[in-house]
């Protein structure tokens, strides 16, 4: 261990220049698949601009509860069924999914078909419920 410390204080610009690295990837990726909006931003802009929520969580999870007017389109079936969001391609959608985690796949999917604009939900439905959202089943 202390040999490790001993490299970063004489490699100092090497570790700097990773972590500049890994901080620029990082954020090229999440600007990929679409800013990231809170759930009360989500529902501002998805009643101002006649948007959408895509739930991508399984059939099982949106029967337990989802949000009202979501379409439920699981993340693993998003490429075959693109054809159910073609009249949103310039309106709002918002992806959501349980944790936000799996809605950046999702939106470099929908960002490579041409959807201009997309965006993902952060905290998912955890986020959705511990704000106390009405939700329907």
């Amino acid at each position: 261990m202390a040999l490790f410390f001993e490299f970063l204080a004489q490699q100092w610009m090497l570790v700097a220049a990773l972590a500049a690295v890994i901080v620029m990837l990082i954020m090229h990726e999440a600007r990929k698949s679409g800013p990231s909006l809170s759930p009360q931003q989500s529902i501002n802009m998805v009643n101002a601009e006649g948007g959408i929520f895509v739930d991508l969580r399984d059939a099982a999870e949106y029967k337990k509860g989802h949000i009202v007017g979501a379409i439920n389109i699981p993340a693993t079936k998003l490429a075959a069924r693109l054809a159910e969001l073609e009249k949103y391609k310039d309106k709002p959608v918002v992806l959501v999914c349980k944790m936000g985690q799996q809605s950046s796949a999702a939106g470099k999917q929908l960002k490579a078909e041409n959807y201009t604009k997309v965006y993902k939900m952060s905290g998912g439905m955890m986020e959705w419920t511990n704000l106390q959202l009405p939700t329907v089943a």
